[in-house]
């Protein structure tokens, strides 16, 4: 029979570990728009077994913390479709350069049987095109919501996610491989809005995206009022590609009416176009009002910023190397480009910091007036303190830029990692055999 002295240590150390690891998930806090999401909370955690309960934890009203302790690879699990598709005349030149880089073909609308109702058919031919069904239904993911993987572990292959709800945090996974070889291949993140109007409390955080056909990124017309993208690896590199060398175009689309977000301490690489497109041209309230701080962008070989119609962006801060062409933007446009650290102050009642560009073209304001004028209205923007420009670099313990700590710019919550948590349990462990119970065995 187990004694009571026994019994109070083995529950001891049990209240020790769970401690621990409940400490090992605490996620921080985001900064800019999104300031205040909780997604899941403090409820217990969840660890799905297989692709079914991971698409059901994601999926229904509960609120959750889900925690991915393991890859989930959806290739496969819905089958594949064989069906006519398109070539467009860039590919074919892309195949007669024969440089060692392959273009993209291209995943009809269903229905198009003439190429016209499509992008990207452009003076194209049939071709057969055989796709990942996976990719082509995203996981939904409601609100009250923590998605959150462990290490490196947390990798969700062959499927992208569709956020439709309030209140959603996505930490530390790396979504990838959506049928990288044809546009219209499957986005990794869509945002729906919601019947009631544009998601709110939205925070992207330490993810990686790589290896997709379409956008890493959609903020479609139901727009999202509070977003915050932060610490993210935004990878650009894939065997195939629009612009034939190699980067990736389609790299993010935000939009909506209205969506506010505040995109900090990314690093988007290797990319050729779209990074990010921000515009808002539907709806009875267009309007994205954008504050894009302390990024990296690099090894661009197209353009980077494309603000237009009702976009209002403020960029500071950012460090550009080896991007073609940093803005490519019309008249519609309005964009302010910090180029010196008194620029804002009229404005925001703050200093600016500059932007700083390294063997790229030149990144200039348009409208720049009228962009201040609508953002100095947001105290997310105002009473931001940004840091200086600076070269960023993924961390190899969790995915993003540097190491998870729980928090992006405030660091007012601690967390630990998994080797933290097994050596902390490891004294704790010691600590009581040592001690409570050894003194307890001996009275």
């Amino acid at each position: 029979m187990m004694s009571s002295n026994l019994l109070v240590c083995i529950l001891l150390a049990i209240a020790l570990s769970t401690q621990l690891i409940v400490k090992a998930f605490i996620v921080g806090k985001a900064s800019g728009f999104a300031a205040g999401t909780t997604g899941g909370g403090s409820i217990e955690s969840v660890y799905p077994q297989n692709l079914q309960e991971l698409e059901t934890f994601l999926g229904d009203d509960e609120p959750r913390v889900i925690i991915l302790n393991k890859e989930f690879d959806f290739l496969g699990s819905n089958g594949t479709t064989t069906e006519q598709g398109c070539r467009p005349k860039i590919m074919e030149q892309c195949i007669a350069e024969n440089n060692g880089f392959k273009g993209q073909d291209v995943i009809l609308r269903e229905g198009d049987t003439t190429f016209t109702q499509t992008g990207g058919c452009d003076q194209a031919v049939g071709v057969e095109v055989t796709y990942d069904n996976a990719a082509k239904n995203p996981l939904v993911v409601k609100g009250n919501k923590t998605l959150r993987g462990i290490g490196q572990a947390g990798v969700v292959k062959g499927r992208g996610l569709w956020l439709n709800g309030d209140n959603i945090i996505i930490q530390n996974i790396h979504i990838t491989e959506l049928n990288p070889q044809y546009v219209w291949g499957g986005d990794a993140i869509y945002l729906q809005g919601t019947e009631s109007g544009p998601m709110k409390n939205i925070w992207l955080d330490h993810i990686k995206i790589s290896r997709i056909g379409r956008q890493m990124l959609v903020i479609a017309f139901g727009g999202a009022e509070s977003l915050t993208i932060s610490n993210s690896d935004f990878d650009g590199r894939t065997d195939w590609s629009s612009s034939c060398d190699g980067r990736h175009y389609w790299a993010f689309i935000i939009g909506g009416e209205p969506t506010h977000i505040t995109f900090v301490n990314n690093f988007v690489h290797s990319t050729s176009g779209r990074s990010p497109k921000i515009i808002s041209e539907m709806g009875t309230n267009p309007i994205v009002v954008g504050h894009i701080v302390n990024n990296y962008w690099a090894d661009n070989s197209g353009h980077s910023f494309e603000p237009g119609l009702n976009a209002f962006v403020l960029a500071e801060g950012n460090l550009i190397q080896d991007t073609a062409q940093p803005i490519l933007a019309d008249d519609k446009a309005t964009i302010f480009t910090a180029a010196d650290s008194n620029d804002c102050t009229s404005y925001l009642g703050r200093a600016c910091v500059a932007n700083v560009l390294e063997n790229s073209g030149a990144l200039d304001s348009v409208n720049g007036e009228r962009a201040m004028e609508t953002v100095k209205e947001f105290k997310e923007i105002s009473s931001y303190a940004p840091g200086a420009a600076m070269k960023l670099s993924v961390n190899l313990e969790n995915f993003g830029v540097g190491l998870l700590q729980g928090t992006t710019t405030e660091q007012t919550q601690e967390s630990v990692t998994q080797e933290e948590v097994v050596q902390d349990y490891g004294q704790s462990e010691s600590v009581l055999r040592s001690s409570t119970c050894k003194a307890k065995r001996r009275t």
